[in-house]
């Protein structure tokens, strides 16, 4: 069998930061729904990013009725936010796509793995004009918990397998990516720059174009 190697991706605090962006979209919906003295922010949504989306708003929306209430909300602030972000993109780490590219060229295949809600992933990558879906793009493949609901480490298996990877690991920024990826029984390289803490020893980067020197020391 020919050595297929991956490298699999979190999305926010690892590859951008779209938190300011997605809070002004959520506030616009919130309003909308009728909580006019409602804001989300900035904060808000970096506190909770890394969570399944229903989980998500159980912690932001405590002030909707569980339930029907709750989940229209949610279900029109992640339309929304899709549609805003398409439009208007987040905050990119440097060098990601150069990166990636290097890291492909290296003999490397990239996918992206997010706890989101379906249609999160293709808002970042339509917005940059980035190629994926197959092992001639820049993406190979991606997946999240809104396409299946589930979990992350369910979803980092489901990758691994689905693409027939014979070496992988996950790049992720806090502590419950580690977890995720501990228990799919990946190697796992930490995002320092991004919104959390490991409580782990484990390889780490602090500028995106690290990972050119750290992936072939974690996975060959």
């Amino acid at each position: 069998m020919q050595d297929k190697k991956g490298i699999i991706f979190d999305m926010d605090g690892t590859v951008w930061d779209s938190s300011a962006n997605v809070a002004e979209a959520w506030t616009v919906k919130v309003r909308e729904a009728g909580y006019t003295d409602k804001t989300v922010t900035s904060d808000d949504i970096k506190s909770v990013m890394g969570k399944p989306m229903d989980v998500i708003a159980d912690t932001l929306f405590t002030y909707t009725e569980k339930g029907p209430e709750r989940d229209a909300l949610r279900a029109s602030c992640e339309e929304y936010e899709n549609a805003y972000l398409r439009e208007h993109g987040g905050l990119l780490y440097e060098n990601v796509f150069e990166t990636w590219a290097k890291l492909k060229e290296m003999g490397y295949h990239i996918y992206i793995v997010s706890n989101c809600q379906a249609g999160y992933i293709e808002a970042f990558l339509g917005f940059y004009g980035i190629p994926y879906g197959s092992v001639e793009d820049l993406v190979d493949d991606i997946e999240c918990y809104g396409n299946n609901f589930l979990q992350k480490d369910e979803n980092i298996r489901l990758i691994a397998e689905r693409n027939g990877l014979t070496a992988a690991c996950y790049v992720g920024d806090i502590q419950s990516d580690y977890d995720a990826t501990a228990k799919a029984g990946l190697p796992f390289i930490h995002a320092k720059y991004g919104f959390g803490e490991i409580d782990t020893e484990v390889p780490y980067i602090n500028s995106f174009d690290e990972l050119i020197k750290v992936v072939p020391e974690v996975i060959g």
